[in-house]
């Protein structure tokens, strides 16, 4: 049983501090990893590579056994900073300012895998239970996310190893912290998008007129190329049909 005391916002700006920008490690893993093993999680890297994309390091954690499996998801990379010189803080400080934290990935979703370990700490504290508690964390959601979540549940999969039920602590307050909990996901869809084409008022011929767009679109190994010929010689109704054609040509590939 541990009987340590794990310190959430301490946690978060531990976290911040290594500026895991996809698909970048920074050393975000292991301060995590060392948190959990104090507490007596067994912890596995699991490394994914393929052709094509950049390799990415993830990390699963277990405590207990059998079922029920309770799995906190989530993901420690973030998204780039844009341009440092507009903000206030460095970005990787974790400054605490009026009573709010300021660093990026606070929100999205170090805090939020800060809070899961703080949880699985004071509920492992409370006494004996049956079952599994785990911590699935990828850092590879900002980016492609292929070697990521999805790799590592084939390989669980493939270990024999059963999650139940998970808990996805992405932010999804639409008025203030904590006033909803989200069921399920809706998806998700990647896919390379070319555009090319005449929506004048010049550069057509006559083998090229206004209006004629070829939309290419990639998810995976599928490829979908269609030409199309908008009767519409005005700019910008060419360009917004082009792109209701390409979220009709997304749509299906669902």
């Amino acid at each position: 049983m541990s009987a340590s005391i794990i310190d959430p916002v301490e946690l978060t700006q531990s976290l911040i501090s290594c500026p895991s920008v996809t698909p970048t490690d920074a050393g975000v893993l292991q301060v995590l990893q060392d948190r959990l093993e104090k507490i007596g999680f067994r912890c596995t890297r699991m490394p994914f590579t393929e052709t094509g994309t950049d390799s990415v390091d993830n990390l699963f954690a277990t405590y207990g056994e059998g079922s029920p499996h309770l799995c906190f998801g989530g993901h420690t990379d973030v998204v780039p900073v844009g341009n440092s010189a507009s903000w206030t803080n460095d970005p990787f400080d974790a400054v605490i300012k009026d009573g709010n934290l300021y660093g990026r990935g606070t929100a999205d979703m170090k805090s939020a895998i800060a809070a899961f370990t703080a949880a699985a700490n004071n509920f492992i504290n409370a006494g004996d239970f049956k079952g599994t508690l785990s911590l699935l964390i990828t850092n590879d959601e900002e980016g492609p996310a292929i070697n990521g979540t999805q790799k590592v549940l084939e390989a669980l999969t493939k270990n024999g190893e059963k999650i139940d039920s998970c808990i996805v602590g992405e932010p999804t307050c639409p008025t203030q912290l904590g006033d909803m909990i989200k069921i399920g996901r809706r998806g998700s869809l990647t896919t390379n998008i070319s555009i090319t084409g005449i929506a004048g008022p010049g550069g057509a011929s006559k083998n090229k007129p206004v209006g004629l767009v070829y939309i290419g679109i990639k998810k995976g190994k599928t490829l979908l190329i269609k030409e199309n010929r908008f009767k519409s010689k005005k700019r910008n109704l060419i360009q917004t049909l082009t792109v209701k054609e390409v979220i009709k040509t997304m749509l299906k590939l669902i």
